[in-house]
């Protein structure tokens, strides 16, 4: 039996479907002409129900996008609900280091996918840009950065991020130095220092 569209899905479908997505990332990631068998096959599900969820390669690499983008998205508020403001903005920024390194990775197989990719206004950018307002909101309030940045300073600061090569072993050490940097920006002046 289908499922209605937009109906809840199954906590098994559910789980089939994120683990879909977490092998699709990887994988593609790594080699962008992945078969989506070798998805399948890698995520443990049939071919009936891996083309349930992503009828082709287009609706999987963007759902990869949609989904790493709403998961950035949804802890900024995460983050701050349970940490100080400039403990959440800092690891809230870790994690859009995580998202760059994973959307650089995916941009070869979002090319050989689709052509009509959106350009500047890419899905959930705008999202990303709301998320980082409330933290940046939230730490101006608390004294920890400096008043007056907004989302788009901000994204401007962090532009060598998307240039780090996500496949080098020094990601990771060069991205902690690039947003320790930005950090370290946004303290300078901050009313609280």
């Amino acid at each position: 039996m289908a499922e209605r569209r937009g109906a809840p899905q199954r906590s098994d479908a559910q789980r089939n479907r994120e683990r879909i997505l977490e092998v699709a990332l990887a994988e593609l990631t790594c080699c962008a002409e992945t078969p989506l068998s070798a998805i399948a096959r890698k995520a443990g599900v049939g071919q009936g129900t891996f083309y349930r969820n992503f009828p082709n390669r287009e609706a999987l690499v963007l759902e990869i996008y949609r989904h790493e983008t709403q998961q950035v998205t949804a802890a900024a508020a995460q983050l701050l609900a349970t940490r100080e403001p400039d403990r959440a903005l800092r690891e809230w920024m870790d994690l859009l280091a995580r998202y760059a390194m994973a959307k650089a990775g995916l941009a070869e197989a979002m090319r050989l996918s689709t052509s009509t990719f959106p350009g500047p206004a890419k899905p959930g950018y705008a999202q990303l840009l709301e998320a980082l307002e409330l933290l940046l909101r939230a730490n101006e309030e608390a004294g920890t950065v400096r008043p007056g940045v907004s989302a788009d300073d901000f994204m401007l600061a962090i532009a060598g991020l998307w240039h780090i090569d996500p496949r080098g072993d020094d990601w990771e050490s060069r991205t902690t130095r690039l947003l320790d940097f930005v950090m370290d920006g946004l303290r300078a002046g901050a009313a609280g220092r």
